[in-house]
């Protein structure tokens, strides 16, 4: 399953909040991830949501989202 990175412009405990609403909306669409406030990561599992996919959810938050890469 890929693991994509995402650097996320977080600067508070609201903004990873914001961050963990979205994907955890997505239910079973996405399987993990892991929110890094200090480090500006998200890091996001996903068998059926593309990183374009996965960056346009991040992209409603209103936080600036740049992909990284996966692995």
């Amino acid at each position: 399953m890929p693991k994509f990175e995402y650097e996320v412009e977080m600067t508070c405990g609201g903004c990873s909040g914001a961050v963990t609403r979205v994907l955890n909306k997505q239910g079973d669409k996405v399987s993990n991830f892991e929110v890094k406030l200090e480090e500006k990561k998200v890091f996001v599992e996903s068998d059926t949501l593309s990183k374009d996919d996965i960056l346009a959810i991040l992209n409603k938050t209103g936080k600036a989202t740049i992909y990284v890469g996966s692995t």
